[in-house]
């Protein structure tokens, strides 16, 4: 298997149906790779360090044998303790943070939230883990370690309904000072949630110091587009989690954690926590130019001397890279453990419930604003396949397909009729006509301003206005020109769910609003520019774009609720083997023609 953060060669097994990357930063072997020579202003003087050490790669090889192994408190102890738990008989739970989906029958397959009991973590990326009578390998960066190891493995997967278990007697038991087990084992997730930001902090520090800082003073090697880039707003994200743990830092009772009141802090700065949003669309995008850079070795000796001066542990900077898309993955984790150990009599009781609950829509908000970015490729590819195309392009002012389907429309003069197909955008109504004879063609006609209109309901019978009789049909009515649309569908059913489709279009465009999201100008041209360049293939365009991909299961997969760490898009997942998934633009719409 493949580290997709160290690229490892496990000694251990090859497999290429699953790929890991970090959930934690301390236990990743050294890689066999040469530093590029930066000094401590960041000034490079490649020349002046050669003569001293030879050539760059002695430089790297200096680092290597000095034996400085640099990480974050422990290093690699979490891993040697784990092992001698194990070895002790102890026995360790991991709690899965992702679903591992495996073909291979010697790897353990398991999803979001299972509990597994670690066996063997003598590998660093493979540990060997049981879940009742199945064993297997599994990927060490998919699971998180158990906060409280003694905590009975029974009562461990019961549900919580909000914050009380379902076995009350399990806070019966005291350890010391008066102090009930369930207050130990909230004393213990307070703790890693204090420790965890700490090390976050850290982490954040080095990437801005150790990297944004050293690539800044080589103008020679990249432009400040390749900065924004590579890392983002990440700079933007480090000072705001300065704040939050400073928050964190007053709410923490270190004398007795259990009774700090960490709730609050979160609703404080769930409307900060949106600026992930940005980093997470822009991470694809920061992997596919380290990618393209590190093609070139100076490259790789520049990163890996960056990280070596900072004195970081041994990851790459795509690894570091993911760690604050992990970071808004594991809130909602964090929270849901702290709820299921705090009373509900407790002071932060109601702040805890209710930040889960905002940190799951900071999730669900972050998850939207990638699946509409993801679509704006889709859509620019169905415009391209679309003949006799006119006006603007579909992106200037949408960025979401709400339905599509095929209506009667009724023109004036003499009430005359038309089978066309409409595409139902935010802000506009897109109408198109088939091939006669090959009807998986369009052709552009015209397009109707959704801002502009009201929607009309229309009875079975004579319509005064078009003077004609319509079953199932309704109107659109333009406010500013007093234009009346009229459209029928073939049946009830199909014309109820237009009038769902066109209700929906408005609250999606009040959302937008509200939420701010938008599309740049820079994604938009850069989404054409690709379409424009699928259409140079030579095959024709109804078998590469065939309009009926478009409607066919529309439906956008829903993730589930009851998994906060899953509600976060798949970015922070381990990278898997690529399938079409995303790119058939059928999974467009909430509605299924």
């Amino acid at each position: 298997v493949t580290s997709a953060v160290a690229f490892d060669v496990l000694p251990l097994k090859l497999h290429p149906f699953s790929q890991s990357t970090p959930t934690g930063l301390d236990c990743v072997g050294w890689k066999q790779r040469v530093a590029f020579p930066v000094i401590a202003d960041g000034a490079l003087d490649k020349s002046a360090l050669t003569d001293d050490v030879g050539s760059e790669e002695d430089l790297y090889e200096d680092f290597r044998s000095s034996n400085h192994r640099y990480g974050h408190p422990g290093g690699g102890g979490e891993q040697l303790a784990i092992n001698e738990l194990i070895s002790d008989g102890s026995v360790v739970y991991a709690e899965a943070l992702w679903d591992h989906v495996t073909m291979d029958d010697q790897e353990l397959g398991f999803k979001a939230g299972d509990v597994i009991e670690v066996m063997d973590a003598t590998n660093k990326e493979w540990w060997w883990g049981r879940i009742l009578d199945s064993e297997g390998w599994f990927p060490a960066s998919f699971v998180r370690l158990r906060v409280n190891q003694d905590e009975p493995m029974e009562d461990y997967p019961l549900k919580v309904e909000g914050g009380k278990e379902d076995d009350s007697s399990s806070g019966t038991r005291r350890f010391g000072m008066g102090q009930t087990s369930k207050d130990q084992m909230r004393t213990n997730v307070i703790n890693e949630i204090i420790s965890t930001e700490r090390d976050y902090i850290k982490h954040l520090k080095d990437i801005c110091e150790g990297y944004i800082k050293q690539c800044r003073k080589r103008a020679d090697m990249f432009t400040e587009d390749q900065l924004k880039t590579i890392f983002g707003n990440i700079e933007d994200i480090y000072r705001c989690q300065k704040k939050f743990v400073k928050a964190l830092e007053k709410k923490f009772n270190k004398d007795h954690p259990h009774l700090s009141e960490v709730g609050s802090c979160f609703l404080e700065y769930q409307t900060e926590f949106q600026i992930y949003s940005e980093y997470c669309n822009n991470h694809p995008n920061a992997c596919m130019e380290l990618s393209r850079l590190t093609k070139v070795n100076k490259y790789v000796y520049f990163f890996e001397a960056c990280r070596l001066l900072q004195k970081m542990i041994d990851i790459s900077l795509d690894g570091f890279l993911l760690t604050p898309v992990q970071k808004i993955c594991k809130y909602p984790l964090q929270l849901a453990e702290l709820l299921k150990y705090t009373n509900p009599q407790h002071r932060d009781f109601k702040d805890v419930e209710a930040a889960l609950n905002a940190m799951k829509n900071v999730a669900r908000l972050i998850n939207e604003r990638k699946r509409r970015l993801e679509n704006i490729d889709k859509i620019a590819q169905w415009q391209s396949s679309i003949e006799d195309w006119e006006g603007e392009d579909v992106l200037v002012r949408s960025s979401e397909l709400i339905y599509s389907g095929e209506l009667t429309k009724i023109s004036h003069p003499q009430a005359k009729s038309q089978q066309r197909m409409f595409f139902l955008f935010d802000h506009q109504l897109v109408c198109c006509k088939k091939d006669l004879l090959r009807r998986d063609i369009l052709y552009y006609k015209s397009r109707i301003n959704m801002d502009d209109m009201e929607i009309l309901d229309v009875e079975d019978g004579k319509d005064k206005d078009f003077n004609t009789s319509v079953k199932n049909a309704f109107k659109l009515h333009c406010r500013n020109t007093e234009e009346v649309h009229l459209f029928c569908a073939k049946k009830p059913e199909q014309k109820q769910r237009w009038l769902k489709a066109f209700e929906g279009e408005r609250r999606q465009v009040q959302l937008d609003q509200e939420t701010g999201f938008s599309i740049t100008e820079v994604q938009k041209k850069q989404a054409m520019l690709n379409a424009s360049k699928q259409q140079h293939t030579g095959k024709p365009k109804a078998v590469t774009r065939p309009y009926y991909d478009f409607l066919m299961r529309q439906k956008h997969p829903t993730l589930p609720t009851t998994l906060p760490q899953q509600q976060v898009f798949m970015l922070a997942e381990p990278k898997r083997k690529p399938s079409n998934f995303w790119q058939n633009i059928s999974r467009l719409t909430p509605f299924r023609k």
